[in-house]
Protein backbone atom coordinates (compact mmCIF):
# COMPACT_ATOMS: atom_id res chain seq x y z
CA UNK A 1 0.00 0.00 0.00
CA UNK A 2 1.48 3.39 -0.90
CA UNK A 3 0.37 6.61 1.39
CA UNK A 4 1.11 9.72 0.38
CA UNK A 5 0.95 12.77 2.98
CA UNK A 6 0.61 16.13 1.41
CA UNK A 7 -0.47 20.01 2.60
CA UNK A 8 -1.37 21.30 -1.33
CA UNK A 9 -1.91 24.95 0.25
CA UNK A 10 -5.15 24.87 -1.53
CA UNK A 11 -3.62 23.77 -4.96
CA UNK A 12 -1.00 26.87 -4.90
CA UNK A 13 2.07 26.10 -5.93
CA UNK A 14 5.49 28.18 -5.60
CA UNK A 15 4.72 29.75 -8.73
CA UNK A 16 1.16 31.22 -7.37
CA UNK A 17 -0.92 29.05 -9.63
CA UNK A 18 -3.75 27.79 -8.01
CA UNK A 19 -3.89 24.41 -10.22
CA UNK A 20 -5.83 20.48 -8.87
CA UNK A 21 -4.99 19.30 -12.19
CA UNK A 22 -1.45 19.83 -11.14
CA UNK A 23 -1.67 19.07 -7.71
CA UNK A 24 -3.59 15.69 -8.66
CA UNK A 25 -0.85 14.93 -12.10
CA UNK A 26 1.76 15.29 -9.09
CA UNK A 27 0.69 12.53 -6.77
CA UNK A 28 0.61 10.29 -9.44
CA UNK A 29 4.08 10.93 -10.75
CA UNK A 30 5.45 10.95 -7.09
CA UNK A 31 3.89 7.26 -6.36
CA UNK A 32 0.79 6.77 -7.91
CA UNK A 33 -0.64 6.44 -4.04
CA UNK A 34 -3.55 3.59 -3.13
CA UNK A 35 -4.83 6.21 -0.26
CA UNK A 36 -4.05 10.13 -0.22
CA UNK A 37 -4.18 12.56 2.64
CA UNK A 38 -4.28 16.11 1.70
CA UNK A 39 -4.53 19.36 3.81
CA UNK A 40 -5.58 23.18 2.68
CA UNK A 41 -8.36 21.99 0.46
CA UNK A 42 -10.38 25.07 -0.01
CA UNK A 43 -13.68 25.33 -1.44
CA UNK A 44 -15.71 28.75 -2.61
CA UNK A 45 -12.64 30.81 -1.35
CA UNK A 46 -11.63 33.05 -4.12
CA UNK A 47 -9.97 35.51 -1.40
CA UNK A 48 -7.17 32.74 -1.16
CA UNK A 49 -4.33 33.72 -3.51
CA UNK A 50 -4.50 32.76 -6.94
CA UNK A 51 -7.86 30.97 -6.47
CA UNK A 52 -11.03 31.78 -8.43
CA UNK A 53 -13.08 29.71 -5.82
CA UNK A 54 -13.24 26.42 -7.69
CA UNK A 55 -14.50 23.35 -4.89
CA UNK A 56 -11.24 21.45 -5.02
CA UNK A 57 -12.71 18.77 -3.04
CA UNK A 58 -14.76 17.82 -6.22
CA UNK A 59 -11.93 18.74 -8.58
CA UNK A 60 -9.82 16.27 -7.20
CA UNK A 61 -12.05 13.86 -6.81
CA UNK A 62 -13.16 14.43 -10.17
CA UNK A 63 -9.16 13.75 -11.05
CA UNK A 64 -9.04 10.16 -9.47
CA UNK A 65 -11.42 8.09 -10.95
CA UNK A 66 -11.83 5.17 -8.99
CA UNK A 67 -11.24 6.39 -5.64
CA UNK A 68 -13.08 7.46 -2.99
CA UNK A 69 -13.07 10.55 -1.87
CA UNK A 70 -14.16 12.00 2.04
CA UNK A 71 -13.87 15.60 3.06
CA UNK A 72 -14.08 17.18 6.43
CA UNK A 73 -13.79 20.82 6.95
CA UNK A 74 -12.82 22.36 10.28
CA UNK A 75 -13.99 26.25 8.33
CA UNK A 76 -17.60 26.39 7.33
CA UNK A 77 -18.58 30.49 6.97
CA UNK A 78 -21.33 31.61 4.70
CA UNK A 79 -20.32 33.08 1.48
CA UNK A 80 -22.78 35.84 1.62
CA UNK A 81 -25.05 34.66 -1.56
CA UNK A 82 -26.36 31.72 -0.23
CA UNK A 83 -23.68 29.39 -0.61
CA UNK A 84 -20.79 27.85 2.09
CA UNK A 85 -16.88 28.54 1.90
CA UNK A 86 -15.32 25.44 3.40
CA UNK A 87 -11.32 24.29 3.94
CA UNK A 88 -10.11 21.32 5.42
CA UNK A 89 -8.66 18.16 4.62
CA UNK A 90 -9.54 15.47 1.80
CA UNK A 91 -8.64 11.43 2.06
CA UNK A 92 -8.37 9.66 -1.24
CA UNK A 93 -8.68 5.88 -1.73
CA UNK A 94 -8.91 3.46 -4.20
CA UNK A 95 -9.30 0.94 -1.36
CA UNK A 96 -12.39 0.19 0.07
CA UNK A 97 -13.34 2.30 2.97
CA UNK A 98 -15.61 0.73 5.52
CA UNK A 99 -16.57 3.70 7.68
CA UNK A 100 -15.60 7.49 7.89
CA UNK A 101 -15.08 9.62 11.65
CA UNK A 102 -14.98 13.57 11.45
CA UNK A 103 -13.68 14.57 14.48
CA UNK A 104 -13.67 18.66 15.40
CA UNK A 105 -10.73 19.54 17.34
CA UNK A 106 -10.25 21.68 20.34
CA UNK A 107 -10.56 25.70 19.58
CA UNK A 108 -9.68 27.54 23.08
CA UNK A 109 -9.51 31.02 23.17
CA UNK A 110 -6.33 32.61 22.13
CA UNK A 111 -6.71 36.31 22.93
CA UNK A 112 -4.93 38.65 19.92
CA UNK A 113 -3.53 35.38 17.62
CA UNK A 114 -4.99 34.36 14.60
CA UNK A 115 -6.45 30.90 13.90
CA UNK A 116 -9.03 28.83 12.62
CA UNK A 117 -11.03 25.65 13.67
CA UNK A 118 -9.64 22.42 13.17
CA UNK A 119 -10.46 19.12 12.29
CA UNK A 120 -9.05 15.48 11.89
CA UNK A 121 -10.56 13.12 8.96
CA UNK A 122 -10.82 9.54 10.05
CA UNK A 123 -11.46 6.59 7.74
CA UNK A 124 -11.34 2.56 8.18
CA UNK A 125 -9.96 1.36 5.37
CA UNK A 126 -9.75 -2.20 4.45
CA UNK A 127 -5.69 -2.63 3.28
CA UNK A 128 -4.28 -5.72 1.34
CA UNK A 129 -3.59 -7.14 5.22
CA UNK A 130 -6.62 -5.90 7.22
CA UNK A 131 -8.57 -3.14 8.36
CA UNK A 132 -6.45 0.55 9.37
CA UNK A 133 -7.70 3.58 10.18
CA UNK A 134 -5.94 6.54 8.10
CA UNK A 135 -6.07 9.75 9.83
CA UNK A 136 -5.15 13.21 8.49
CA UNK A 137 -5.42 16.58 10.22
CA UNK A 138 -3.76 20.18 9.97
CA UNK A 139 -3.14 21.35 13.54
CA UNK A 140 -3.19 25.21 14.33
CA UNK A 141 -0.21 27.37 13.23
CA UNK A 142 -0.31 30.43 15.19
CA UNK A 143 -1.76 29.31 18.52
CA UNK A 144 0.67 26.79 20.82
CA UNK A 145 -2.23 26.59 23.28
CA UNK A 146 -4.68 25.18 20.39
CA UNK A 147 -1.95 23.02 19.11
CA UNK A 148 -1.12 21.58 22.53
CA UNK A 149 -5.00 20.76 22.69
CA UNK A 150 -5.42 19.23 19.30
CA UNK A 151 -2.08 17.04 20.27
CA UNK A 152 -3.88 15.58 23.38
CA UNK A 153 -7.21 14.77 21.70
CA UNK A 154 -5.68 13.14 18.85
CA UNK A 155 -4.53 11.18 21.76
CA UNK A 156 -8.01 10.57 22.90
CA UNK A 157 -9.52 9.37 19.41
CA UNK A 158 -6.75 6.71 19.51
CA UNK A 159 -7.37 5.48 22.55
CA UNK A 160 -11.38 5.54 22.21
CA UNK A 161 -10.50 3.61 18.71
CA UNK A 162 -8.39 0.88 20.50
CA UNK A 163 -10.76 0.44 23.01
CA UNK A 164 -13.51 0.23 20.45
CA UNK A 165 -11.54 -2.42 18.82
CA UNK A 166 -11.61 -5.02 21.91
CA UNK A 167 -15.52 -5.30 21.86
CA UNK A 168 -17.81 -7.99 21.09
CA UNK A 169 -19.83 -6.07 18.32
CA UNK A 170 -23.31 -6.22 19.26
CA UNK A 171 -25.64 -8.30 16.91
CA UNK A 172 -28.78 -6.93 17.13
CA UNK A 173 -28.64 -4.66 14.16
CA UNK A 174 -27.96 -5.77 10.72
CA UNK A 175 -28.78 -2.25 9.27
CA UNK A 176 -29.53 0.96 10.12
CA UNK A 177 -27.03 3.12 12.25
CA UNK A 178 -26.81 1.21 14.52
CA UNK A 179 -24.90 -1.61 12.52
CA UNK A 180 -22.11 -2.56 13.61
CA UNK A 181 -18.55 -1.44 12.08
CA UNK A 182 -15.12 -2.47 12.28
CA UNK A 183 -12.91 0.41 14.35
CA UNK A 184 -9.40 -1.45 14.20
CA UNK A 185 -6.97 -0.62 16.72
CA UNK A 186 -4.50 -0.22 13.76
CA UNK A 187 -3.89 2.81 12.53
CA UNK A 188 -2.11 5.74 10.61
CA UNK A 189 -1.64 9.46 11.64
CA UNK A 190 -0.68 11.56 8.66
CA UNK A 191 -0.52 15.52 8.39
CA UNK A 192 0.85 18.54 9.02
CA UNK A 193 1.13 19.11 12.46
CA UNK A 194 2.99 22.70 12.47
CA UNK A 195 5.76 21.62 14.81
CA UNK A 196 9.47 20.84 14.46
CA UNK A 197 10.48 17.35 14.89
CA UNK A 198 12.11 19.00 18.75
CA UNK A 199 8.65 20.27 19.78
CA UNK A 200 7.68 18.66 23.57
CA UNK A 201 3.96 18.42 21.79
CA UNK A 202 5.84 15.39 19.97
CA UNK A 203 5.95 13.75 22.78
CA UNK A 204 2.54 12.47 23.29
CA UNK A 205 2.36 11.98 19.17
CA UNK A 206 5.39 9.52 19.35
CA UNK A 207 3.55 7.92 22.84
CA UNK A 208 0.89 6.94 21.03
CA UNK A 209 2.19 6.49 17.48
CA UNK A 210 5.92 5.50 16.11
CA UNK A 211 7.02 8.13 13.70
CA UNK A 212 7.39 6.10 10.33
CA UNK A 213 10.44 7.92 9.26
CA UNK A 214 12.38 7.35 12.21
CA UNK A 215 11.26 3.48 12.06
CA UNK A 216 12.49 3.47 8.46
CA UNK A 217 15.42 5.95 8.56
CA UNK A 218 17.08 5.09 12.12
CA UNK A 219 19.21 8.11 13.50
CA UNK A 220 18.61 10.03 10.40
CA UNK A 221 16.48 13.74 10.75
CA UNK A 222 13.36 13.42 8.50
CA UNK A 223 14.10 16.32 5.99
CA UNK A 224 12.78 19.70 5.56
CA UNK A 225 8.97 19.36 4.27
CA UNK A 226 8.33 23.34 4.62
CA UNK A 227 10.02 26.79 3.60
CA UNK A 228 12.18 24.91 0.59
CA UNK A 229 10.95 27.04 -2.09
CA UNK A 230 8.72 29.46 -0.66
CA UNK A 231 10.09 31.61 2.58
CA UNK A 232 6.76 33.49 3.39
CA UNK A 233 6.04 31.60 6.27
CA UNK A 234 9.44 29.85 7.45
CA UNK A 235 12.52 32.01 7.64
CA UNK A 236 14.53 28.64 7.23
CA UNK A 237 13.52 25.38 5.76
CA UNK A 238 12.29 22.69 8.36
CA UNK A 239 9.97 19.44 9.16
CA UNK A 240 6.40 19.94 9.89
CA UNK A 241 4.75 17.28 8.02
CA UNK A 242 4.58 13.40 9.53
CA UNK A 243 3.06 9.93 9.01
CA UNK A 244 3.20 8.48 12.05
CA UNK A 245 1.94 4.31 12.48
CA UNK A 246 0.89 2.02 15.29
CA UNK A 247 3.40 -0.39 16.91
CA UNK A 248 1.36 -2.86 15.48
CA UNK A 249 1.78 -1.37 11.90
CA UNK A 250 5.57 -0.68 12.29
CA UNK A 251 6.78 -4.48 10.78
CA UNK A 252 4.65 -3.27 7.81
CA UNK A 253 6.13 -0.26 6.81
CA UNK A 254 8.64 -0.73 3.42
CA UNK A 255 10.14 2.97 3.10
CA UNK A 256 9.61 6.70 3.82
CA UNK A 257 10.55 9.11 2.10
CA UNK A 258 10.14 12.84 0.95
CA UNK A 259 10.57 14.29 -2.28
CA UNK A 260 12.57 17.55 -2.05
CA UNK A 261 11.89 18.70 -5.52
CA UNK A 262 8.28 19.11 -5.88
CA UNK A 263 6.57 22.74 -6.38
CA UNK A 264 3.12 22.56 -6.88
CA UNK A 265 2.80 23.46 -3.42
CA UNK A 266 4.85 24.84 -0.38
CA UNK A 267 4.80 21.80 1.33
CA UNK A 268 6.83 18.84 0.58
CA UNK A 269 4.97 15.48 -0.16
CA UNK A 270 5.81 12.79 2.15
CA UNK A 271 5.26 9.02 0.77
CA UNK A 272 5.05 5.76 2.92
CA UNK A 273 4.83 2.13 1.87
CA UNK A 274 3.32 -0.84 3.61
CA UNK A 275 3.98 -4.56 2.82
CA UNK A 276 0.95 -6.94 2.61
Amino acid sequence: MRLLQWNIQWCRGVDGVVDPARIARAARELCDPDVACFQEVAVNFPALAGSAGEDQAALLATAFPGYEAHFAWGVDVPDGRGGRRRFGNLILSRLPVRQVLRHPLPWPAHDGVPSMPRVALETVIEAPWGAVRVITTHLEYYSDIQRAAQVARLCEIDAEARAHATLRPSDRYESGPFQPFVRPGASILTGDLNMHPDDPLMAPLRQTWRDAWALAHPGVAQPATFGLFDAEFAREPYCCDYVFVSGTLAPRLAAVRVDPHCKASDHQPVIAEFKS
